[in-house]
C-alpha cells in the first residue's frame, strides 16, 4: 500500500510505502532566522510529519542536509545535536547546494521507518 500526505499539484510532503516514510525536502518558514534557527524550524516540521504516521526522530534511517553555505555547518549541527537522540543517530550526508530560494539556509530530506 502507498499513502501520500499533504498532496499538492507538484509534490507530496510525505509518502509511505512498506512501512518506510519518505519526506520531501523540508525548509524553514521564517527565513529571518540564522542557520541554527532555520534548522530548528526544519526539524520541527520533520517531527510534525513523522507524528502523522506514528513515527518519530528515533526511527529516522537517513537524512540528507543541504546547506546554502557550508560555512553554516557548525550552526546547523548545533540544532541537529539538540534534536537527535543519543545512540539513535541516522545515517546522514551534508552538502553545500544552491537552494531554490536565496533566503533558505538549509533544507533537509529524511527517510524514516514506520513502526
Amino acid at each position: 500500500m502507498l499513502e501520500r500526505f499533504d498532496v499538492g499539484p507538484r509534490m507530496s510532503e510525505m509518502t509511505v510505502h512498506n512501512k518506510v516514510a519518505y519526506l520531501s525536502g523540508q525548509i524553514p518558514e521564517d527565513t529571518s532566522q540564522d542557520i541554527t534557527g532555520q534548522t530548528r524550524q526544519v526539524l520541527e516540521e520533520i517531527d510534525k510529519l513523522l507524528v502523522q504516521v506514528a513515527s518519530d526522530k528515533q526511527h529516522v534511517l537517513r537524512a540528507e542536509v543541504f546547506l546554502a553555505d557550508i560555512a553554516d555547518f557548525d550552526g546547523m549541527n548545533a540544532a541537529w545535536d539538540e534534536w537527535v537522540v543519543p545512540g539513535m543517530t541516522p545515517a546522514r550526508a551534508t552538502v553545500e547546494a544552491k537552494l531554490a530560494h536565496a533566503e533558505w539556509k538549509v533544507e533537509i530530506v529524511v527517510t524514516a521507518a514506520v513502526p
